[in-house]
């Protein structure tokens, strides 16, 4: 089997009006992804994600990466993702077995657009051998536990937000720090008690700050947080700040959570050389795919550090986070979004299956879901951000 052809297609999620809201990171106007097509020579078509500005990610696909793996057997996808990794010294970092990556190619976008071309490769790959993608990689499990991420809603409206997750049956549930109401050390500890109240004492809290803090703020929240039973603070600084994380996991009982934005498992070893987590969270549709996910996983389980995979975006990202889930043996959790997301819930013919508060595996091969009819029109690609500030 040979790889004939890579196409990279933007897509985008308008938000109306109506359920538009600001945080810290601006108020959302819609949400982007770039739909990855790998072809082959058998009839078999693989899809893939990738996080980033999608004419970019598209660009980089089509002019930069596609011609390191056209005419590649999808089979032997290490192989592939070292050629996109390494580019024009691949063929001497395999030999001599030592990474060579290409300085554009470590992280960025173009790390972005390696994941997409991976999860579609392995996607090929699955359906060639007639199981589902977490099969393939190696199966751990057939579910997963849900944690419903949301929790926006300003002061003791937090109750009934955070409440209505524990009554859809997920057994644990994520806020965000900065609510709609602004930010403030008291405003974030009125926020997260209330939403203890809604979800009472046995469904597991987390709180995330999109890296949004200062170390000392960081800690002075922690601190204020600690009587509230948390399960997790995530991203408390700039995911840059592994010294400054490290500062935070040392000053609480909280345990601490981060990798969204990291690239590669080398970000993921100077969080560990940092002491900085607890729990890993790398996103597959950044972090260079199901490829490199596997060695993150791996190196996280040799310090016996947790993965819950960052999961927010496209249905095909959601998709993708469910097969890391089942065939990571240190994946406890998986993140469902509970945000306005017609891209990640309305993109497949197939329901996800998720039942009481748990991910269920999706039994076709490869992915295990297909594309409505009508979700390249329906997401048809709008210029301009994702947020407006």
């Amino acid at each position: 089997m040979k790889i004939t052809r890579v196409r990279a297609i933007p897509m985008s999620d308008p938000v109306p009006k109506a359920r538009q809201h600001r945080t810290d990171l601006g108020t959302k106007v819609k949400s982007d992804a770039t739909l990855i097509l790998v072809e082959t020579d058998k009839g078999l078509t693989g899809m893939g994600a990738a996080l980033g500005t999608p004419p970019v990610v598209a660009a980089i696909v089509e002019h930069e990466l596609a011609p390191d793996v056209v005419g590649e057997d999808p089979m032997f996808s290490e192989r592939i993702f070292e050629k996109m990794y390494n580019g024009s010294r691949a063929k001497p970092a395999l030999e001599r077995g030592v990474a060579q990556a290409e300085t554009s190619r470590r992280n960025g976008m173009v790390m972005e657009a390696i994941a997409g071309i991976d999860i579609a490769i392995w996607d090929v790959k699955a359906q060639a051998l007639g199981v589902p993608i977490y099969q393939a990689l190696g199966a751990v499990r057939d579910k997963v536990r849900g944690y419903a991420s949301g929790g926006w809603a300003p002061g003791n409206e937090a109750e009934a937000e955070l409440g209505g997750y524990a009554a859809k049956g997920f057994t644990a549930a994520k806020m965000r720090v900065v609510g709609r109401d602004g930010f403030s050390i008291e405003n974030c500890v009125r926020r997260v008690e209330a939403a203890r109240r809604g979800i009472g004492p046995n469904v597991e809290l987390m709180v995330d700050a999109h890296a949004s803090l200062e170390t000392p703020v960081a800690i002075a929240i922690a601190k204020a947080l600690e009587p509230y039973n948390i399960a997790w603070f995530e991203e408390p600084v700039s995911p840059d700040n592994h010294a400054g994380m490290a500062e935070v996991r040392a000053s609480t009982r909280i345990p601490i959570a981060s990798g969204e934005r990291e690239f590669s498992r080398y970000g993921f070893k100077s969080m560990l050389d940092h002491k900085a987590i607890d729990i890993a969270q790398p996103d597959v549709a950044r972090a260079g795919g199901l490829t490199e996910i596997r060695r993150i996983a791996a190196l996280t389980q040799a310090h016996d550090i947790r993965l819950a995979p960052h999961a927010w975006g496209s249905g095909l990202l959601f998709a993708a986070s469910i097969h890391v889930a089942l065939s990571a043996a240190n994946c406890h959790i998986l993140e469902v979004s509970q945000g306005y997301m017609p891209m990640m819930n309305e993109l497949f013919n197939e329901p996800y299956d998720i039942r009481d508060g748990y991910v269920h595996a999706p039994d076709k091969p490869g992915l295990g879901f297909t594309l409505r009819k009508d979700a390249l029109e329906r997401f048809k690609y709008v210029d301009g951000p994702e947020y407006e500030f």
